[in-house]
């Protein structure tokens, strides 16, 4: 009777985390169709991702973002951020992690929410993983947002392991290769208890506090494209290191 009682909360709690997805939505559409006209109107709609509806959906949910941070985040920076990915909370929290406008890079699959996705794919990047053709696409696209001073934001396992008993997928490059090419600093972050608190298994989750860890940055001013497998190897052993 005791797992009954769970899993129907567990049910709830996963339904109610969708209608705190899709209520500031619905009720900033007009503005949030306005934003995502042009590219120019993006750190506009960031704002409003970042503090309104990331806030909207954790605190609704009783989740309360703790971010720890061994370096700051400069105002008018570009970055390329990175972190571990089990849940989609890890969305909403790299949002608290960051100021700066960041185009997200994430999988195509997601567009097909309903009303979450239609914003997701105008102004996301979004990649078919099985396709040559659209990870091209992808690397143009970022070098181009990033050419207009934003940063970008990609999980750098490619997706969720569908075991969900792994701690850390293995990394793919393309994130270290974009930051070596730009020139820019790697923000490697750690999510602590996204996978607890909300992972892909339908019947899990709970309130509670979720840590972030913003780690010291990866420098690459220098470094040249063959160093793209080195600094991606050191970048998942710290945060490797943090999640064992």
């Amino acid at each position: 009777m005791k797992i009954i009682i769970i899993r129907f909360l567990q049910l709830l709690y996963r339904v109610w985390f969708y209608l705190l997805m899709s209520i500031p939505i619905v009720i900033l559409f007009p503005i949030l169709l306005i934003l995502t006209v042009s590219e120019k109107l993006y750190p506009l709609f960031f704002w409003i991702a970042r503090n309104i509806w990331a806030n909207f959906v954790l605190y609704g949910m009783f989740l309360f973002p703790s971010i720890k941070r061994h370096q700051e985040i400069e105002k008018g920076e570009s970055y390329m951020l990175i972190g571990n990915h089990t849940s989609m909370l890890d969305i909403l929290m790299m949002l608290k992690v960051s100021k700066n406008p960041f185009v997200f890079v994430g999988k195509k699959e997601l567009a097909k929410i309903p009303i979450f996705g239609f914003f997701y794919k105008g102004v996301c990047i979004l990649v078919d993983r099985s396709s040559a053709k659209s990870r091209t696409a992808v690397y143009k696209s970022a070098q181009r947002r990033l050419k207009q001073g934003l940063s970008i934001c990609i999980f750098p396992e490619g997706g969720v392991p569908d075991d969900l008993n792994i701690v850390l997928d293995e990394f793919k490059e393309g994130a270290f290769r974009l930051a070596i090419e730009h020139q820019i600093p790697i923000v490697p972050v750690v999510f602590l208890d996204n996978k607890k608190r909300f992972s892909y298994e339908f019947f899990s989750g709970s309130p509670g506090r979720t840590r972030a860890i913003v780690m010291e940055f990866l420098n690459t001013h220098g470094l040249k494209s063959s160093d793209a497998t080195q600094i991606k190897l050191h970048a998942r052993q710290a945060i490797y290191d943090h999640l064992s």
